[in-house]
Protein backbone atom coordinates (compact mmCIF):
# COMPACT_ATOMS: atom_id res chain seq x y z
CA UNK A 1 0.00 0.00 0.00
CA UNK A 2 1.10 2.88 -1.05
CA UNK A 3 1.01 4.79 2.41
CA UNK A 4 2.74 2.54 4.03
CA UNK A 5 6.63 2.71 2.90
CA UNK A 6 9.71 1.35 4.77
CA UNK A 7 12.49 3.30 4.70
CA UNK A 8 14.59 1.27 2.89
CA UNK A 9 12.36 1.08 -0.01
CA UNK A 10 12.60 4.84 -0.52
CA UNK A 11 16.27 4.40 -1.50
CA UNK A 12 17.51 4.54 -5.07
CA UNK A 13 16.68 1.40 -6.21
CA UNK A 14 18.09 1.35 -9.62
CA UNK A 15 21.00 -1.03 -9.04
CA UNK A 16 17.93 -3.54 -7.94
CA UNK A 17 16.03 -3.79 -11.07
CA UNK A 18 13.51 -6.96 -10.71
CA UNK A 19 14.01 -7.44 -7.65
CA UNK A 20 13.98 -4.46 -5.94
CA UNK A 21 10.50 -4.10 -7.46
CA UNK A 22 9.57 -7.47 -6.14
CA UNK A 23 10.24 -6.27 -2.80
CA UNK A 24 8.44 -3.12 -2.89
CA UNK A 25 5.17 -5.20 -4.37
CA UNK A 26 6.02 -7.87 -1.61
CA UNK A 27 6.25 -5.20 1.30
CA UNK A 28 3.27 -3.37 -0.08
CA UNK A 29 1.05 -6.50 -0.13
CA UNK A 30 2.49 -7.69 3.55
CA UNK A 31 1.43 -4.89 4.70
CA UNK A 32 -2.07 -4.12 3.22
CA UNK A 33 -2.67 -7.70 4.73
CA UNK A 34 -1.32 -6.66 8.14
CA UNK A 35 -4.26 -3.66 7.70
CA UNK A 36 -6.76 -6.00 6.43
CA UNK A 37 -6.06 -7.86 9.61
CA UNK A 38 -6.18 -5.14 12.30
CA UNK A 39 -9.73 -3.91 10.67
CA UNK A 40 -11.11 -7.73 11.28
CA UNK A 41 -9.65 -7.33 14.22
CA UNK A 42 -11.40 -3.93 15.43
CA UNK A 43 -14.68 -5.17 13.76
CA UNK A 44 -14.25 -8.14 16.94
CA UNK A 45 -13.56 -5.86 19.48
CA UNK A 46 -16.90 -7.19 21.20
CA UNK A 47 -16.42 -10.51 21.02
CA UNK A 48 -12.72 -9.93 21.88
CA UNK A 49 -13.25 -8.57 25.16
CA UNK A 50 -16.45 -11.04 25.73
CA UNK A 51 -14.51 -13.86 25.21
CA UNK A 52 -16.68 -15.46 22.63
CA UNK A 53 -18.81 -14.66 19.88
CA UNK A 54 -22.29 -12.82 20.38
CA UNK A 55 -25.22 -14.90 20.94
CA UNK A 56 -28.59 -14.13 20.32
CA UNK A 57 -31.99 -15.85 21.36
CA UNK A 58 -32.53 -16.75 17.78
CA UNK A 59 -28.71 -18.14 17.41
CA UNK A 60 -29.91 -21.75 18.90
CA UNK A 61 -32.61 -21.78 16.29
CA UNK A 62 -30.33 -21.62 13.52
CA UNK A 63 -27.70 -23.87 14.91
CA UNK A 64 -30.30 -27.08 15.38
CA UNK A 65 -31.93 -26.45 11.66
CA UNK A 66 -29.02 -29.00 9.94
CA UNK A 67 -28.66 -31.41 12.82
CA UNK A 68 -32.90 -31.85 13.13
CA UNK A 69 -33.29 -31.38 9.29
CA UNK A 70 -36.46 -29.44 9.64
CA UNK A 71 -37.32 -25.81 8.42
CA UNK A 72 -38.35 -24.04 11.83
CA UNK A 73 -40.11 -20.63 11.32
CA UNK A 74 -37.81 -17.83 10.45
CA UNK A 75 -34.58 -20.11 11.03
CA UNK A 76 -32.44 -19.96 7.64
CA UNK A 77 -30.97 -23.86 7.58
CA UNK A 78 -28.41 -22.45 5.10
CA UNK A 79 -26.97 -19.92 8.22
CA UNK A 80 -27.22 -22.99 10.78
CA UNK A 81 -25.09 -24.94 8.49
CA UNK A 82 -22.72 -21.67 7.95
CA UNK A 83 -22.71 -21.97 11.93
CA UNK A 84 -21.96 -25.69 12.34
CA UNK A 85 -19.15 -25.60 10.45
CA UNK A 86 -16.84 -22.89 13.29
CA UNK A 87 -17.90 -25.46 15.97
CA UNK A 88 -14.59 -26.96 16.09
CA UNK A 89 -13.17 -23.70 16.71
CA UNK A 90 -15.88 -22.33 19.18
CA UNK A 91 -17.67 -20.16 16.27
CA UNK A 92 -14.11 -17.58 15.61
CA UNK A 93 -14.22 -18.82 12.10
CA UNK A 94 -18.33 -17.33 11.57
CA UNK A 95 -17.49 -13.98 13.48
CA UNK A 96 -14.07 -13.60 11.50
CA UNK A 97 -15.39 -14.41 8.25
CA UNK A 98 -18.79 -11.52 8.75
CA UNK A 99 -16.26 -9.18 9.83
CA UNK A 100 -13.67 -9.65 7.09
CA UNK A 101 -16.99 -9.28 4.34
CA UNK A 102 -17.85 -5.74 6.07
CA UNK A 103 -14.43 -4.91 5.79
CA UNK A 104 -13.46 -5.95 1.99
CA UNK A 105 -17.03 -4.05 1.38
CA UNK A 106 -15.80 -1.13 3.03
CA UNK A 107 -12.62 -1.29 1.45
CA UNK A 108 -14.15 -2.16 -2.07
CA UNK A 109 -16.78 0.72 -1.46
CA UNK A 110 -14.49 3.41 -1.14
CA UNK A 111 -12.15 2.40 -3.78
CA UNK A 112 -15.30 2.02 -6.46
CA UNK A 113 -15.72 6.19 -5.68
CA UNK A 114 -11.84 6.66 -6.25
CA UNK A 115 -10.19 6.45 -2.98
CA UNK A 116 -8.58 2.92 -3.13
CA UNK A 117 -4.95 3.99 -2.99
CA UNK A 118 -4.92 4.54 1.06
CA UNK A 119 -5.10 2.04 3.37
CA UNK A 120 -4.91 5.03 6.21
CA UNK A 121 -8.26 5.88 4.41
CA UNK A 122 -9.60 2.72 4.49
CA UNK A 123 -8.09 2.02 7.93
CA UNK A 124 -9.53 4.99 9.53
CA UNK A 125 -13.31 4.44 7.94
CA UNK A 126 -13.79 1.03 9.70
CA UNK A 127 -12.09 2.21 12.64
CA UNK A 128 -14.72 5.09 12.93
CA UNK A 129 -17.55 2.81 12.08
CA UNK A 130 -16.37 0.10 14.77
CA UNK A 131 -16.26 3.13 17.20
CA UNK A 132 -19.32 5.00 16.61
CA UNK A 133 -21.34 2.53 15.15
CA UNK A 134 -23.31 -0.77 16.09
CA UNK A 135 -21.52 -2.72 12.82
CA UNK A 136 -19.11 -4.51 14.90
CA UNK A 137 -22.17 -5.86 17.61
CA UNK A 138 -23.32 -7.50 14.26
CA UNK A 139 -20.28 -9.11 12.79
CA UNK A 140 -19.12 -10.53 16.40
CA UNK A 141 -22.52 -12.32 16.57
CA UNK A 142 -23.90 -15.46 15.52
CA UNK A 143 -26.87 -14.07 14.06
CA UNK A 144 -27.42 -13.37 9.30
CA UNK A 145 -28.09 -9.80 10.80
CA UNK A 146 -25.03 -8.59 9.60
CA UNK A 147 -25.27 -10.03 6.27
CA UNK A 148 -28.21 -7.26 5.60
CA UNK A 149 -25.76 -4.61 5.24
CA UNK A 150 -23.76 -6.05 3.35
CA UNK A 151 -26.63 -7.05 0.86
CA UNK A 152 -27.67 -3.54 0.10
CA UNK A 153 -23.72 -2.18 -0.26
CA UNK A 154 -23.53 -5.22 -3.03
CA UNK A 155 -26.11 -4.28 -4.54
CA UNK A 156 -25.46 -0.77 -4.59
CA UNK A 157 -22.18 -1.92 -5.99
CA UNK A 158 -23.18 -3.92 -8.60
CA UNK A 159 -25.43 -1.65 -10.03
CA UNK A 160 -23.75 1.85 -9.76
CA UNK A 161 -20.49 1.16 -9.85
CA UNK A 162 -20.37 -1.83 -11.95
CA UNK A 163 -17.33 0.09 -14.21
CA UNK A 164 -15.12 0.06 -11.04
CA UNK A 165 -15.36 -3.68 -10.52
CA UNK A 166 -13.35 -6.45 -11.78
CA UNK A 167 -15.56 -9.19 -13.11
CA UNK A 168 -14.72 -11.84 -10.09
CA UNK A 169 -15.92 -8.83 -7.59
CA UNK A 170 -18.71 -8.42 -9.60
CA UNK A 171 -19.24 -12.16 -9.25
CA UNK A 172 -18.52 -12.40 -5.75
CA UNK A 173 -20.86 -9.47 -4.93
CA UNK A 174 -23.89 -11.11 -6.53
CA UNK A 175 -23.05 -14.51 -3.84
CA UNK A 176 -22.86 -12.14 -1.10
CA UNK A 177 -26.45 -11.05 -1.94
CA UNK A 178 -27.45 -14.29 -3.15
CA UNK A 179 -26.73 -15.59 0.66
CA UNK A 180 -27.65 -12.88 2.26
CA UNK A 181 -31.02 -13.95 0.69
CA UNK A 182 -31.16 -17.29 1.87
CA UNK A 183 -29.87 -16.39 5.44
CA UNK A 184 -33.08 -14.27 5.86
CA UNK A 185 -36.35 -14.04 4.14
CA UNK A 186 -36.72 -10.60 5.18
CA UNK A 187 -33.49 -9.70 3.90
CA UNK A 188 -35.28 -11.19 0.38
CA UNK A 189 -37.77 -8.52 0.54
CA UNK A 190 -35.85 -5.93 1.04
CA UNK A 191 -33.55 -6.97 -1.86
CA UNK A 192 -36.62 -7.30 -4.06
CA UNK A 193 -37.72 -4.11 -3.15
CA UNK A 194 -34.80 -2.69 -3.76
CA UNK A 195 -34.68 -3.87 -7.00
CA UNK A 196 -38.21 -2.18 -8.09
CA UNK A 197 -36.81 1.27 -6.65
CA UNK A 198 -33.35 0.35 -9.37
CA UNK A 199 -36.09 -0.52 -11.93
CA UNK A 200 -37.39 3.13 -11.24
CA UNK A 201 -34.39 4.62 -11.32
CA UNK A 202 -33.72 3.18 -14.61
CA UNK A 203 -37.06 3.87 -15.93
CA UNK A 204 -36.75 7.38 -15.35
CA UNK A 205 -33.45 8.68 -15.10
CA UNK A 206 -32.04 11.66 -12.91
CA UNK A 207 -29.42 13.30 -11.81
CA UNK A 208 -28.13 10.35 -10.64
CA UNK A 209 -26.40 7.49 -12.57
CA UNK A 210 -28.48 5.41 -14.28
CA UNK A 211 -28.36 2.35 -12.11
CA UNK A 212 -27.35 -1.28 -14.54
CA UNK A 213 -29.90 -4.18 -14.38
CA UNK A 214 -28.48 -7.46 -14.96
CA UNK A 215 -26.64 -8.29 -11.96
CA UNK A 216 -28.34 -7.29 -9.66
CA UNK A 217 -31.37 -9.34 -11.11
CA UNK A 218 -29.02 -11.97 -12.16
CA UNK A 219 -28.01 -11.91 -8.00
CA UNK A 220 -31.62 -11.75 -6.52
CA UNK A 221 -32.43 -14.41 -8.77
CA UNK A 222 -29.70 -16.82 -7.60
CA UNK A 223 -30.82 -16.10 -3.86
CA UNK A 224 -34.32 -17.02 -4.37
CA UNK A 225 -32.74 -20.70 -5.89
CA UNK A 226 -30.31 -21.17 -3.09
CA UNK A 227 -33.00 -20.47 -0.78
CA UNK A 228 -35.44 -23.05 -2.05
CA UNK A 229 -32.34 -25.27 -2.97
CA UNK A 230 -30.03 -24.79 0.48
CA UNK A 231 -33.58 -25.94 2.56
CA UNK A 232 -34.03 -29.16 0.01
CA UNK A 233 -30.23 -30.37 0.70
CA UNK A 234 -30.05 -29.77 4.32
CA UNK A 235 -34.15 -30.29 5.66
CA UNK A 236 -35.68 -32.16 2.41
CA UNK A 237 -37.82 -29.32 1.43
CA UNK A 238 -38.41 -27.61 -1.62
CA UNK A 239 -39.48 -24.50 -0.10
CA UNK A 240 -39.08 -21.06 1.59
CA UNK A 241 -37.48 -20.66 5.47
CA UNK A 242 -41.51 -20.78 6.63
CA UNK A 243 -43.22 -18.32 9.38
CA UNK A 244 -44.59 -15.55 7.36
CA UNK A 245 -47.78 -16.09 8.37
CA UNK A 246 -46.70 -16.26 11.67
CA UNK A 247 -45.00 -13.18 12.00
CA UNK A 248 -46.94 -10.69 10.10
CA UNK A 249 -50.13 -12.00 12.44
CA UNK A 250 -48.24 -11.17 15.26
CA UNK A 251 -48.48 -7.15 14.17
CA UNK A 252 -52.23 -7.64 13.93
CA UNK A 253 -52.22 -9.47 17.96
CA UNK A 254 -50.01 -6.11 18.74
CA UNK A 255 -51.92 -3.88 17.34
CA UNK A 256 -55.50 -4.73 18.22
CA UNK A 257 -56.62 -5.76 14.83
CA UNK A 258 -57.15 -9.40 16.03
CA UNK A 259 -59.14 -8.61 18.80
CA UNK A 260 -61.19 -6.07 17.00
CA UNK A 261 -61.97 -9.13 14.77
CA UNK A 262 -62.79 -11.42 17.03
CA UNK A 263 -65.18 -9.56 18.60
CA UNK A 264 -66.95 -8.62 15.24
CA UNK A 265 -66.89 -12.11 14.16
CA UNK A 266 -67.46 -14.33 17.30
CA UNK A 267 -68.83 -16.68 18.53
CA UNK A 268 -68.31 -18.99 15.75
CA UNK A 269 -67.14 -22.80 15.71
CA UNK A 270 -65.37 -22.18 12.52
CA UNK A 271 -62.74 -19.75 14.43
CA UNK A 272 -60.55 -21.83 16.62
CA UNK A 273 -59.33 -18.01 18.59
CA UNK A 274 -62.68 -17.34 19.65
CA UNK A 275 -61.76 -19.31 22.57
CA UNK A 276 -59.19 -17.26 23.47
CA UNK A 277 -60.28 -13.54 22.56
CA UNK A 278 -60.17 -12.03 26.00
CA UNK A 279 -56.32 -13.55 26.62
CA UNK A 280 -54.67 -12.40 23.93
CA UNK A 281 -51.01 -11.06 24.29
CA UNK A 282 -50.19 -8.06 23.14
CA UNK A 283 -46.01 -8.90 22.89
CA UNK A 284 -44.96 -10.98 20.18
CA UNK A 285 -42.60 -13.43 22.38
CA UNK A 286 -45.53 -13.65 24.55
CA UNK A 287 -47.39 -15.24 21.27
CA UNK A 288 -44.93 -17.13 20.59
CA UNK A 289 -43.09 -18.94 22.81
CA UNK A 290 -45.51 -18.84 26.33
CA UNK A 291 -46.33 -22.42 26.95
CA UNK A 292 -49.47 -21.30 28.60
CA UNK A 293 -50.72 -19.21 25.80
CA UNK A 294 -53.07 -19.19 23.49
CA UNK A 295 -50.91 -20.50 20.47
CA UNK A 296 -49.28 -23.58 22.48
CA UNK A 297 -52.72 -24.19 22.64
CA UNK A 298 -54.45 -24.07 19.61
CA UNK A 299 -50.60 -26.50 18.58
CA UNK A 300 -48.03 -24.15 17.83
CA UNK A 301 -47.82 -21.57 14.63
CA UNK A 302 -47.53 -24.41 12.21
CA UNK A 303 -50.83 -26.48 13.21
CA UNK A 304 -53.03 -22.67 13.78
CA UNK A 305 -51.13 -20.98 10.43
CA UNK A 306 -53.77 -21.56 7.87
CA UNK A 307 -56.60 -20.13 10.30
CA UNK A 308 -53.96 -16.92 11.10
CA UNK A 309 -53.82 -16.69 7.10
CA UNK A 310 -57.62 -15.79 6.68
CA UNK A 311 -57.82 -13.76 9.28
CA UNK A 312 -55.14 -11.54 7.87
CA UNK A 313 -56.84 -11.63 4.81
CA UNK A 314 -60.27 -11.50 5.87
CA UNK A 315 -58.97 -8.41 8.63
CA UNK A 316 -57.37 -6.60 5.28
CA UNK A 317 -61.09 -6.87 3.48
CA UNK A 318 -62.77 -5.44 6.38
CA UNK A 319 -60.40 -2.53 7.79
CA UNK A 320 -58.01 -1.97 5.16
CA UNK A 321 -57.99 1.86 7.15
CA UNK A 322 -56.65 0.14 10.64
CA UNK A 323 -53.95 -2.09 8.81
CA UNK A 324 -52.65 1.35 6.93
CA UNK A 325 -52.83 3.40 10.20
CA UNK A 326 -51.05 0.04 11.53
CA UNK A 327 -48.41 -0.25 8.66
CA UNK A 328 -47.69 3.63 9.44
CA UNK A 329 -47.69 3.94 13.17
CA UNK A 330 -45.20 0.94 12.77
CA UNK A 331 -43.22 2.06 10.13
CA UNK A 332 -42.66 5.42 11.40
CA UNK A 333 -41.59 3.97 15.23
CA UNK A 334 -39.45 1.90 13.25
CA UNK A 335 -37.55 4.71 11.22
CA UNK A 336 -36.73 6.00 14.50
CA UNK A 337 -35.84 2.49 16.73
CA UNK A 338 -31.90 1.73 16.31
CA UNK A 339 -30.08 2.08 19.76
CA UNK A 340 -27.30 -0.92 19.68
CA UNK A 341 -27.89 -4.05 21.91
CA UNK A 342 -31.21 -5.09 21.29
CA UNK A 343 -32.21 -8.73 22.90
CA UNK A 344 -28.39 -9.37 23.58
CA UNK A 345 -28.95 -10.66 26.75
CA UNK A 346 -26.88 -12.96 28.71
CA UNK A 347 -29.12 -15.92 29.72
CA UNK A 348 -30.12 -16.74 26.01
CA UNK A 349 -31.69 -20.20 26.93
CA UNK A 350 -32.22 -21.73 23.77
CA UNK A 351 -29.05 -20.41 21.99
CA UNK A 352 -27.80 -22.11 25.43
CA UNK A 353 -29.74 -25.76 24.93
CA UNK A 354 -28.77 -25.75 21.33
CA UNK A 355 -25.08 -25.30 22.14
CA UNK A 356 -25.15 -27.70 25.12
CA UNK A 357 -27.28 -30.50 22.56
CA UNK A 358 -25.31 -29.93 18.81
CA UNK A 359 -22.11 -28.36 20.26
CA UNK A 360 -21.11 -29.40 23.52
CA UNK A 361 -17.77 -28.64 23.59
CA UNK A 362 -17.37 -25.27 23.43
CA UNK A 363 -19.69 -25.16 26.60
CA UNK A 364 -17.16 -24.36 28.80
CA UNK A 365 -15.40 -20.78 26.82
CA UNK A 366 -19.43 -20.43 26.15
CA UNK A 367 -20.07 -20.34 30.02
CA UNK A 368 -17.11 -18.14 30.84
CA UNK A 369 -17.72 -15.38 28.40
CA UNK A 370 -18.90 -11.96 29.71
CA UNK A 371 -22.08 -12.54 27.94
CA UNK A 372 -23.42 -15.17 30.58
CA UNK A 373 -21.81 -13.83 34.22
CA UNK A 374 -22.23 -9.79 33.73
CA UNK A 375 -24.68 -8.11 31.31
CA UNK A 376 -23.77 -5.51 28.53
CA UNK A 377 -23.90 -2.25 29.19
CA UNK A 378 -25.10 -0.15 25.95
CA UNK A 379 -25.56 3.15 27.60
CA UNK A 380 -22.68 4.70 26.77
CA UNK A 381 -22.33 3.21 23.44
CA UNK A 382 -25.92 4.70 22.61
CA UNK A 383 -24.82 7.90 23.55
CA UNK A 384 -22.78 7.85 20.58
CA UNK A 385 -24.68 5.48 18.11
CA UNK A 386 -28.24 6.72 18.66
CA UNK A 387 -26.80 11.02 17.54
CA UNK A 388 -24.50 9.59 14.72
CA UNK A 389 -26.79 7.67 13.32
CA UNK A 390 -29.40 10.10 13.23
CA UNK A 391 -28.01 13.62 11.56
CA UNK A 392 -26.31 10.48 8.85
CA UNK A 393 -29.99 9.83 8.36
CA UNK A 394 -30.99 13.36 8.09
CA UNK A 395 -28.03 14.50 5.83
CA UNK A 396 -28.55 11.68 3.26
CA UNK A 397 -31.73 13.85 1.63
CA UNK A 398 -29.78 16.76 1.89
CA UNK A 399 -26.36 15.11 -0.42
CA UNK A 400 -28.66 13.67 -2.67
CA UNK A 401 -29.93 17.16 -3.11
CA UNK A 402 -26.32 18.52 -3.34
CA UNK A 403 -25.69 16.08 -6.39
CA UNK A 404 -23.62 17.17 -9.04
CA UNK A 405 -22.54 20.48 -7.21
CA UNK A 406 -20.42 19.94 -4.13
CA UNK A 407 -21.48 16.20 -4.10
CA UNK A 408 -20.16 14.13 -6.71
CA UNK A 409 -23.09 12.03 -8.57
CA UNK A 410 -21.44 8.68 -7.44
CA UNK A 411 -22.12 9.72 -3.54
CA UNK A 412 -25.37 11.18 -3.89
CA UNK A 413 -26.14 7.76 -5.60
CA UNK A 414 -25.14 6.03 -2.50
CA UNK A 415 -26.79 7.91 -0.54
CA UNK A 416 -30.42 8.11 -1.92
CA UNK A 417 -29.98 3.84 -1.98
CA UNK A 418 -29.01 4.05 1.64
CA UNK A 419 -32.15 5.78 2.55
CA UNK A 420 -34.16 4.06 0.14
CA UNK A 421 -32.83 0.67 2.29
CA UNK A 422 -33.58 2.17 5.78
CA UNK A 423 -37.04 3.25 4.27
CA UNK A 424 -37.58 -0.28 2.85
CA UNK A 425 -36.81 -1.67 5.88
CA UNK A 426 -38.78 -0.11 7.66
CA UNK A 427 -41.73 -0.90 5.71
CA UNK A 428 -41.12 -4.19 5.55
CA UNK A 429 -40.60 -4.38 9.37
CA UNK A 430 -43.98 -2.58 9.74
CA UNK A 431 -46.31 -4.46 7.58
CA UNK A 432 -45.01 -7.84 8.45
CA UNK A 433 -43.60 -7.22 12.09
CA UNK A 434 -43.40 -5.04 15.24
CA UNK A 435 -41.05 -2.54 15.44
CA UNK A 436 -37.86 -3.27 17.23
CA UNK A 437 -34.25 -1.59 17.38
CA UNK A 438 -32.20 -4.49 16.10
CA UNK A 439 -34.41 -4.13 13.19
CA UNK A 440 -32.82 -0.72 11.86
CA UNK A 441 -29.94 -0.85 14.00
CA UNK A 442 -28.13 -3.37 11.79
CA UNK A 443 -28.05 -1.36 9.31
CA UNK A 444 -26.83 1.68 11.09
CA UNK A 445 -23.14 1.36 9.54
CA UNK A 446 -24.63 2.44 6.20
CA UNK A 447 -25.91 6.09 6.58
CA UNK A 448 -22.12 7.62 8.26
CA UNK A 449 -20.14 5.60 5.45
CA UNK A 450 -22.57 7.15 2.64
CA UNK A 451 -22.00 10.79 4.62
CA UNK A 452 -17.90 10.04 4.74
CA UNK A 453 -17.68 8.95 1.33
CA UNK A 454 -19.48 12.38 0.29
CA UNK A 455 -17.40 14.15 2.61
CA UNK A 456 -14.42 12.69 1.48
CA UNK A 457 -15.22 13.74 -2.21
CA UNK A 458 -16.39 17.12 -1.62
CA UNK A 459 -14.80 19.02 -4.26
CA UNK A 460 -11.98 16.28 -4.96
CA UNK A 461 -11.53 15.54 -8.31
CA UNK A 462 -12.15 11.72 -8.38
CA UNK A 463 -14.41 9.45 -10.59
CA UNK A 464 -17.53 10.34 -10.28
Amino acid sequence: MDDFRLAWFAQDDSDRGVAGTFARHFARRLTAAFVFVLMVAVLLWPALTNGFPLLFYDTGGYLARPFEHTLDIGRSALYGAFLALGIPLDFWPNIAAQAALAAWLVILTLRAHGFGRSGAVALGVVVALALLTSLPWYAAQLMPDVLVPAAVLALYLVAWRSAALSRFETLLLCAVIAVAEASHMGTLGLMLGLFAAILVLHRVGSRLARPHLAAPAAAIVAGIALALLSNLVIAGRFAFTPGGTTIAFIRLVNDGIVKRYLDDKCPDAAIRLCVYRNDLPRDRDDWLWNDDGPLKKLGGWQAYEDEAQRIILESLALYPGLHLKSVLSNTAEQLTRFATGDGLAGWTWHALWAMERYAPGVTPRLMAARQQNEPFDFTWLNAVHVPVFALSIAALPILVALSGSRVRRGAAALALFVFLALLGNAVICGALASPYDRYQSRLAALAPLAVVIAALGWRRKVPA
